[in-house]
């Protein structure tokens, strides 16, 4: 299959609960060895998310790994509805351990960067260095009653202009600078057609433990994003118009740890796509020095 100008290869494996997720494979560039990058997306988000950065990454010699978490894309769904960080978290653990991959890079936007620091407090030998994107121990009200607002929705759209449209009302204020083109194209990221329906490419139970409580933040997130900083590079990207990540939130992740760096992203919100230009930028200097 492909994706952006790369093509990927599909890995499918199994939980330890018995279902069968997958993730695209992008192979690295011919260069000198250099540690593979595993890629997890936001909450209602699967790994096409991830069609622009991944190329991006396997042209600058890095093998690229972008997870379908269970319940998205083409990971089976969830009959006991267990869609929580430290589920996850064993997931992308067992999926390393059946490629034999000892160490790696992380990126997770929103609710992957929270799945990664799951991984941290549990095998933080998996991870040599973090890209979180957008996301901390402390979620902004505003941003939480957004995503609620939608997250679990399955809205039946008849033609892939609405699913755009739809996507756009949702997103505008976050991606200010997208045109018509740029929400099609996230369309047929986010979307999926199933008898003659274009519907969320998602479960949408995924949203029931945000209202049960225990979907959002383990009860020490703190300790969390302490285990993810403390002994690794970590870039920390928020998006200068974020309703998620709060700028002081933000600022105290970073306060008194050499090691983590924090970059915004301009002109964008609640999550960085990760194409920006100062994204990219932040992305390619920290993995210069991260190996």
């Amino acid at each position: 299959m492909s994706a952006g100008s790369a093509d990927y290869a599909d890995r499918f494996w199994t939980s330890a609960d018995g279902l069968r997720l997958h993730a695209c494979d992008y192979a690295a560039a011919s260069g000198p060895a250099a540690l593979p990058v595993i890629c997890i997306h936001g909450l209602t988000r699967n790994a096409r998310d991830f069609d622009a950065l991944a190329p991006w990454l396997a042209a600058r010699g890095r093998r690229v790994l972008a997870i379908d978490v269970r319940g998205r894309g083409l990971s089976q769904w969830d009959p006991a509805a267990n869609y929580v960080p430290a589920a996850y978290a064993q997931d992308v653990e067992r999926f390393m351990a059946g490629l034999g991959i000892a160490r790696a890079v992380f990126v997770g936007t929103s609710m992957g960067g929270l799945i990664t620091m799951e991984v941290a407090a549990s095998s933080p030998h998996l991870i040599a260095a973090a890209i979180v994107n957008d996301v901390g121990p402390v979620l902004a009200e505003a941003g939480i009653r957004r995503i609620t607002g939608y997250a679990g929705l399955t809205p039946h759209m008849s033609a892939w202009t609405d699913a755009a449209d739809y996507l756009r009302r949702q997103n505008v204020q976050a991606l200010p600078h997208y045109e018509p083109e740029d929400w099609a194209r996230m369309a047929r990221r986010m979307f999926r057609e199933r008898d003659g329906h274009i519907l969320p490419d998602y479960d949408p139970a995924i949203s029931r433990p945000l209202g049960e409580g225990s979907g959002a933040l383990p009860a020490d997130p703190w300790q969390r994003w302490e285990a993810l900083a403390r002994d690794r590079p970590v870039l920390l990207l928020r998006g200068s118009l974020s309703d998620l990540l709060e700028g002081d939130v933000a600022d105290k992740m970073v306060a008194g740890r050499a090691g983590v760096l924090l970059r915004l992203v301009n002109g964008v919100g609640h999550a960085p796509m990760l194409d920006e230009a100062d994204a990219l930028a932040a992305i390619e200097d920290f993995l210069r020095k991260a190996d």
